[in-house]
């Protein structure tokens, strides 16, 4: 051959060789010859996202135009005003302006209407659009035109700023007398390490002698952040995970590399199902060295690492490229996207394949399932009327309402919701349309159809139509009957329009039954005998 170099045909390179003159070819025709006018870019994108998402929903493509928002899921920043904004019907209102940034300076408010951004109406433009209008390079201005219910239309000409969304949105001593310190973490960017060690410091300095740390709701991040925050709480050079991939450059340990802040501080980490990735690292690590109790509901399971890789014109794929095991050497990966059932549906690591593993001081866990918590909390459902009133965004614009016609509030934690003010809000949502289905109607409609089919449901319809009645939505009665249920997201809604973030987290805690079940555990000798396997928590 001259010394060119021979492929086989059997060579995975050559079937990547071949594919891909295939696939040009293909895409020329189809641009070429196709009956209507193609968009080229949109045709390959739809390609390249399905050919993505055969594999696992998070290797994805990232054209040049969606860098701005890579930046911000990594970094936590962008350039703007700093407000959640939202949709209704055509317009687009101010959801919630974010703490200490223009918007919130300027006395932008929630529940705000924005009618034009430098000029252009936005009525009809979804968020998307209205949000590219809304960011910009920091120190540029922008000018926003609002109307506000009862006031008018108000103009602001406001200077764009940097905006981060804090990792930590909240940390206090929330149990004094047993110097119990609260830290609230959302997500896992480039500073969470540093945040959480902050917080960490200043509550100790505050007199905290035990800390919660709650990663519920957190959907990961960074995982040098995760292993930077497991460094705060364990001595250095300790295995905090590993990573191992097909290739063995991805064949990583990562250690503490500090000394910690506190290697013996009481701590509880509270996680629910949607706790993922960078949080199930922190979680489980910190379980398998018996440095911590975990609370709450199994996580959500993902083991898989994704690595950012440069392609040409800008562009960037995130491609999995690992698995990660934390120090007892389990995989906590639930969904096996190597192996689909005949229908393509991705199934779940098989009950047989599930190992047992121990952690540092012998006590059972398992892999391919997440991290199952120490000790279970089960939160009841919220009813289903509070359903109903969200969708109808009776909490949304009674907040907005009573914002108005109170210019403060007692502080985050101790304003509440009296016989007055709840009565207030029963009338306010009397003339609305709140339509909401229990899951026990869903069940008798299907009871009823079973009937029917088998033709029992003429020997029965008096039963089934008797029930029925008893089960059948009474928006009045609920209203009495879940009054705690209402009352807590009404409270939490009311706080945030005066104290923002960090007055609905505060807002929150005092009804958190997490939070609740974690003081028993800290301040009793519960804690010990998790940790040590004399107590098997209550799981």
């Amino acid at each position: 051959m001259g010394g060119a170099i021979t492929i086989a045909a059997g060579d995975s390179y050559f079937e990547i060789s071949k594919n891909l003159d295939i696939f040009t070819d293909l895409y020329k025709e189809l641009n070429i010859y196709y009956v209507d006018e193609t968009q080229p870019g949109k045709l390959m994108k739809t390609g390249i996202d399905a050919m993505l998402g055969s594999l696992d929903p998070y290797t994805q493509y990232i054209p040049e135009s969606d860098m701005e928002d890579y930046r911000f899921m990594t970094t936590g920043q962008y350039g703007g005003i700093g407000a959640l904004i939202r949709r209704r019907d055509d317009l687009v209102l101010i959801s919630e302006p974010y703490e200490g940034f223009p918007a919130m300076k300027a006395g932008i408010r929630a529940g705000d209407e924005i009618l034009e951004v430098d000029g252009r109406q936005v009525t009809g433009l979804d968020t998307e659009e209205v949000s590219k209008l809304l960011k910009g390079q920091a120190g540029s201005s922008v000018n926003v035109v609002v109307n506000r219910e009862g006031v008018g239309t108000m103009q602001h000409t406001l200077a764009r700023e940097e905006i981060k969304i804090p990792d930590v949105p909240y940390k206090g001593i929330i149990d004094a007398a047993n110097g119990v310190g609260y830290i609230k973490l959302n997500s896992f960017t480039h500073t969470a390490g540093q945040d959480v060690r902050n917080a960490l410091k200043e509550l100790k300095d505050q007199g905290a002698g035990k800390i919660i740390l709650d990663l519920r709701g957190n959907g990961g991040g960074l995982l040098r952040e995760a292993v930077n925050i497991v460094n705060l709480f364990v001595p250095r050079n300790q295995l905090v995970v590993e990573t191992r991939g097909r290739i063995s450059e991805w064949d990583k340990s990562y250690k503490t590399l500090s000394e910690p802040v506190d290697a013996t501080i009481p701590l509880v980490v509270l996680v629910d199902a949607q706790s993922a990735s960078a949080s199930e690292i922190v979680s489980g690590a910190l379980q398998d060295l018996d440095r911590a109790v975990v609370i709450g509901e199994r996580t959500f399971g993902k083991g898989l690492v994704q690595q950012t890789r440069d392609l040409r014109y800008n562009s960037k794929v995130k491609v999995t490229v690992a698995k990660y095991y934390i120090p007892s050497g389990r995989c906590i990966q639930k969904l096996d996207y190597a192996h689909r059932d005949s229908t393509g549906k991705v199934t779940e690591v098989k009950e047989e394949d599930i190992a047992a593993f121990e952690t540092r001081n012998g006590r059972p866990v398992f892999d391919g399932r997440g991290i199952l918590p120490d000790v279970d909390v089960e939160d009841p459902e919220l009813a289903k009327v509070v359903g109903g009133l969200y969708a109808e965004d009776a909490f949304f614009d009674f907040a907005t309402q009573y914002r108005s016609k109170h210019e403060t509030i007692p502080a985050a934690a101790e304003f509440m919701i009296d016989d007055a003010l709840y009565a207030e809000f029963q009338a306010f949502v009397e003339g609305r349309e709140v339509d909401y289905h229990t899951e026990s109607m869903d069940a008798l409609d299907a009871l009823e159809q079973k009937a029917k089919k088998e033709r029992y449901y003429e020997h029965t319809k008096a039963q089934i139509e008797a029930l029925r009645s008893g089960l059948k939505p009474d928006r009045k009665a609920d209203m009495l009957r879940f009054r705690s249920d209402i009352e807590e997201v009404l409270r939490n809604e009311i706080v945030s329009r005066y104290y923002f973030q960090t007055g609905r987290a505060q807002a929150a805690l005092s009804t958190d039954l997490y939070v609740k079940r974690s003081l028993e555990v800290l301040n009793t000798d519960q804690y010990g005998r998790i940790l040590t396997g004399a107590g098997k928590g209550d799981r």
